[in-house]
Order: structure tokens, then sequence, then C-alpha cells
């Protein structure tokens, strides 16, 4: 269950567009995000979301987070998104997404994209996601280059040395569980597919079977903390950081 205090404590400040045609899910979603954001736009196609995207920029403002769906009328989300990331090529965008929209999936990783979120919404889920990216937002920029990076308070891996530590004690990884976390961990919340997967093995001279990545993905999971790799049904995996 999700800290409403803490989560309140990063985002009392930001400002969060929100774009969904469905009246009554974005209705019931703005309510809930009202309770923690400073200001929240919400609005029902792509195209108002643009406008409004746009007239900020103009007076050199940006929303902190832009949440979109993908099928709406007028603008879909992957266009928005497009367009958006042509404007501000560092917006925060998260995208939601039902389960027959897996082929919108793709252009969207594409362009960058590295949240989702699932629908019907599970606003804990959702919650969770924007607690993690307020957070993220929190940081010194220098952290972003860290050579530690925490799965829990007393889970890290450190990236030069390539060992996982629990307790300050080594966690065993095999050669190929230290290739995949290394990219899993190169860009934080990127979703990488089978194909970036074995494009990365193959830029290091290292061959994987893309019928093994889930088995090497089942293994590595077994040795962190619960939750922290995620699987994106169709899409692919990342890492679900933490932050103290």
């Amino acid at each position: 269950m999700i800290n409403s205090k803490e989560l309140l404590q990063y985002t009392k400040e930001l400002s969060l567009l929100f774009a969904e045609d469905h009246t009554e899910l974005r209705e019931n979603t703005t309510e809930i995000l009202k309770n923690f954001f400073k200001t929240v736009d919400s609005v029902e196609n792509g195209e108002e979301a643009l406008k409004l995207y746009k007239e900020k920029f103009q007076k050199n403002e940006t929303y902190d987070l832009v949440l979109t769906d993908i099928q709406m009328p007028k603008m879909d989300g992957v266009e928005l998104t497009q367009k958006v990331y042509e404007i501000n090529s560092s917006q925060t965008v998260v995208v939601l997404s039902a389960h027959d929209e897996s082929d919108y999936l793709l252009p969207l990783i594409n362009l960058g994209i590295e949240q989702f979120i699932k629908k019907p919404i599970d606003y804990q889920e959702l919650l969770r996601v924007l607690l993690n990216i307020a957070k993220k937002a929190s940081l010194p920029s220098s952290n972003e280059m860290q050579n530690e990076i925490f799965f829990s308070a007393d889970f890290i891996f450190n990236k030069e040395t390539k060992i996982l530590l629990q307790n300050a004690e080594s966690v065993y990884l095999t050669k190929y569980e230290i290739l995949f976390l290394e990219q899993l961990t190169s860009q934080l919340g990127k979703i990488y597919s089978n194909e970036d997967i074995v494009a990365h093995f193959n830029e290091l001279n290292e061959n994987i079977d893309p019928q093994n990545i889930r088995k090497l993905v089942s293994k590595l999971r077994k040795k962190l903390p619960q939750e922290s790799l995620e699987s994106i049904y169709g899409v692919g995996y990342r890492i679900i950081p933490f932050y103290n």
C-alpha cells in the first residue's frame, strides 16, 4: 500500500497533464491525482493535450509529468508523445495501455517511453509509479551517473565492480546475469525488449537465444528483491529501482 503522505511529499509542487477520452475514467482519475499534485490539467484527446502543452511551453514552463491514454480521437497517444518529445525531449511521459494495444507499444518504446500503466488502472500501481518518478525527479542530476544501483536498502549493484551485494555480502552472478543486469541498469526504468537484449549481447560478442531470455530473467529475479525486475507482457523487462 502506497503511503499517501510520502507521495504527497514528492508531488505537492508538481504539475501533471492527463489525456484520456473515457469521461468517467478521466474524471475519477483526475480527482485522485488532484489529491497529490499542485496542478492537474485533464483533456479528452491528444490534440487538446498538445495545445495546452504548447501554451505552457511558450511561457517557458513545462509539465512535470504527462499521463496519456493510447487510443484517443483527433490525436492518439503515440502521436502526442512524438510531438511532445519534439518540443521537449526530456519530458517524462507515462502511457496507459490496454491489453489489446500491444501493437502501439513498440513505437512508444522506440520513442523513449519508459513507463506504462496497464488498463484497467490499478490505482495503487499508478501511485507507485508516480512515487518512483517523483523521487527520481527530486534527485540531483549527478546521481543519475552513480555507480551504485539500489534494489532495496540492503541490496546494491555496483556497476563498476559488477558485484551485487546483499547486506554487504556478495551475491553470486553468472556472466550472462551480470551482462543482463548491466543492460537493465544502464538506463533505469527503460523497458528492454527481447530484440534489445539479443542486440546487446551481440555487441559484446556473446550469443543468447531469445528462447532462453525468460529463463535468464527467472534466475536473476530469484537473486534480487521481490518486484525489482518487472516483466511487461509482450513488451520486455525493466528494473524498478529503490529510492531512499
